[in-house]
């Protein structure tokens, strides 16, 4: 009878240490699972309050009369309705020319006004192409004139110019550029003007 009891004991003992590794791993696992919730809630709260959308990796195409314009990528963006008007991180757009050439540009941050498909962008912002390199702080792109334009100073560099400019525009359809204010430069003799 003795052995039985203490049969009896053991498995009590060891049921209740069951339950009780069972109620701590619960609790560990409910406790981790808090304090995940509450970091992401941080996090959430730590987005711009009034964007109606976020979202990473972005890509949209700007066509007219089914002719590619223009290509833009960006990091991230977070979308204002009130505004109409997407804010973009790490920002790439494409601009294609009507006689087969491109122009890239580059910037830190931008801003996309979705009623006008106007683009402004700021921050390492960088225009190039195949022969030019310019570089601005704060560039602008009016979509219904194809234009590119900044009013603050600009340098070019190329294979055959060195130049600076207080402002410039640089129609993208007549594939011209336009510099303004004080103007700066070297030119090589191999430059055809």
């Amino acid at each position: 009878m003795k052995k039985k009891n203490t049969k009896n004991k053991r498995l009590k003992f060891f049921l209740v240490a069951i339950m009780l590794v069972s109620l701590g791993a619960i609790s560990a696992i409910f406790i981790g699972y808090r304090l995940i919730l509450n970091k992401e809630s941080k996090f959430i709260s730590s987005l711009n309050t009034k964007a109606n959308l976020s979202i990473s990796k972005v890509y949209q195409t700007a066509t007219r009369d089914g002719i590619k314009e223009w290509s833009l990528e960006a990091k991230s963006a977070y979308y204002i309705d009130a505004t109409k008007q997407a804010n973009l991180k790490d920002v790439i757009v494409t601009f294609f020319l009507k006689d087969g050439g491109k122009v890239y540009l580059t910037a830190d941050q931008g801003i996309l006004k979705t009623d006008s498909n106007d683009i402004e962008v700021t921050g390492n912002v960088i225009v190039k192409n195949e022969s030019y390199r310019l570089r601005t702080k704060k560039l602008n792109y009016e979509h219904t004139k194809r234009i590119i334009f900044s009013k603050v100073p600009v340098e070019i560099v190329g294979d055959s110019l060195n130049l600076t400019a207080d402002s410039m525009s640089f129609d993208l359809n007549a594939n011209r550029i336009l510099f303004e204010g004080r103007i700066e430069g070297n030119f090589s003799e191999s430059i055809a003007l």
